[in-house]
């Protein structure tokens, strides 16, 4: 049997497996008995209230934990992304502590319900989906779709186009989204981070056995976690808008939150925000950084976030790489069919059934939209093959909206009596200071969301009570 006849019957059948696990589990699964349209949406997007903690913890881990992260952050070869990790617990401790129990109490389907309930306006709830739908047909998907094609391409070697692989993936994923709803996504998403998470840590293995172990010869830049003002995390970001990148991305994110909010009570969503957090500390650092340190030591410097994909085909032995190819291919659907459920459940949730005049057909519409959002984040691949690297691309554009939806978050939490127009006037004007500061600003793309994120509440806070006469008064708790 040759190698590639080898790989390719590996990947298939772990590939398979998964699937058919993924449809046993959620067949013996117990089905929401309401069958209003608040009982749809939460068998549909929710899982039913259904999600230990165990899937809990896998979905975020490897919604995450996608070709983005493992192609973009080793693409760097450096220690320094890995802060995106390490800030990344506080992020998620956040969510545990602080914004879990409110979505809770106010009994949300999406983090944007918590707005229109906050500030008793359904116009806010919808602009502030309209922001998330776009960061994720714009940003997310088309990245992970990009990422995941040029990881099969470069570790295998093929002659198949970046488009055709995308495809591939987008098709793939849509159908978990459609067919299962949360519930297999959440399912397939624990099964997979088990094999990604276990075949990530022997390519850390591997790979630094390649080198015996052995550091020196690379860059101290490349080995500090210590940035100066010329990388790509200055030291003193860590201190302004890394905080807050990692609290809205944990905290208010459809996509991710959605997992915890599908739990059957707030205890055992938190204890599976807990345990990605642990996971998220211990294991995914090694994993999103090691391999493309090892990379620079063994091949130099490696152009366009190739480094990863080059390193996995030449330390993995031949019958481990069509397993690694699966995990991979895994963690690609398992972030697209995520997003894609999380988008429709905001669509469908926040947009639809308030604008439109008649009820929905939940599952009908959640097939419609899913298709729209995968043709658009398709045509948008070819973007990401021209960026020099897929994580600070990534980061740099969701800047835009980002710190405005937080502020609008942070501003209902910690306020009564804002008006909901001054949230959306401050939303707005966030999205254009932070281009105008981009693009201008000679200061670090971190310290200019920050500095956006400040902004936002005070404008939102000031045109509440000097245009909208509705004087804001701190509240003194989140769950008041």
């Amino acid at each position: 049997m040759s190698s590639s006849t080898l790989q390719l019957g590996i990947f298939v059948f772990i590939t398979g497996l998964i699937a058919f696990l993924t449809y046993l589990k959620c067949r013996a699964a117990i089905r929401n008995t309401d069958h209003s349209l608040a009982g749809e949406n939460k068998e549909v997007f929710l899982a039913g209230g259904s999600l230990s903690w165990i899937f809990v913890a896998g979905s975020i881990t490897l919604t995450n934990l996608s070709t983005d992260q493992l192609v973009g952050m080793n693409g760097n070869q450096m220690l320094l992304v890995a802060w995106w990790e390490f800030a990344a617990v506080i992020g998620l401790i956040v969510l545990a502590k602080v914004f879990l129990p409110v979505y809770y109490k106010y009994e949300c389907t999406t983090t944007t319900e918590l707005l229109e309930k906050r500030y008793n306006d359904k116009h806010i709830r919808a602009v502030i989906s309209v922001l998330f739908l776009l960061g994720n047909v714009g940003i997310f998907i088309p990245a992970m779709l990009y990422g995941g094609s040029l990881f099969m391409k470069t570790m295998f070697g093929l002659d198949t186009s970046i488009m055709t692989l995308a495809i591939a993936f987008a098709c793939a994923g849509a159908a978990y989204a459609v067919f299962g709803g949360l519930r297999a996504v959440a399912v397939s998403d624990a099964y997979s981070g088990v094999l990604l998470l276990t075949l990530g840590a022997t390519v850390v293995f591997l790979a630094l056995k390649a080198i015996n172990f052995d550091f020196s010869g690379i860059p101290a830049e490349r080995l500090t976690l210590i940035g100066d003002s010329a990388s790509a995390i200055p030291w003193h970001t860590l201190l302004t808008g890394m905080l807050f990148i990692q609290i809205f991305y944990w905290s208010t994110n459809q996509t991710i939150t959605q997992r915890a909010m599908a739990s059957p009570s707030i205890e055992e969503g938190q204890k599976g925000v807990y345990a990605a957090a642990v996971i998220r500390l211990l294991i995914v650092p090694a994993i999103i950084v090691i391999p493309g340190i090892v990379s620079y030591k063994l091949y130099g410097r490696i152009e366009n976030d190739g480094a990863y994909g080059r390193i996995v085909g030449d330390v993995l032995p031949v019958y481990l790489s069509g397993a690694f190819a699966a995990a991979i291919a895994a963690a690609v659907l398992t972030s697209v069919n995520s997003i894609l459920n999380a988008s429709t459940a905001l669509y469908v949730c926040d947009i639809h059934e308030t604008y439109a005049s008649n009820p929905p057909n939940v599952k009908k519409l959640n097939v419609i939209i899913t298709i729209c959002i995968v043709i658009i984040a398709l045509l948008l691949v070819p973007f990401y093959q021209k960026s020099g690297s897929i994580i600070e691309t990534i980061q740099q554009l969701y800047g835009l909206l980002s710190m405005p939806i937080l502020s609008a978050f942070i501003v209902c939490l910690l306020f009564n009596n804002v008006s909901a127009k001054a949230a959306i006037i401050a939303v707005i004007f966030g999205v254009a200071f932070y281009g105008f500061l981009f693009f201008n600003a000679p200061i670090h793309y971190i310290h200019s969301m920050f500095v956006t994120l400040i902004c936002c509440v005070l404008v939102s806070l000031g045109v509440s009570k000097f245009v909208f006469n509705s004087s804001p008064t701190f509240v003194k708790s989140f769950a008041s």
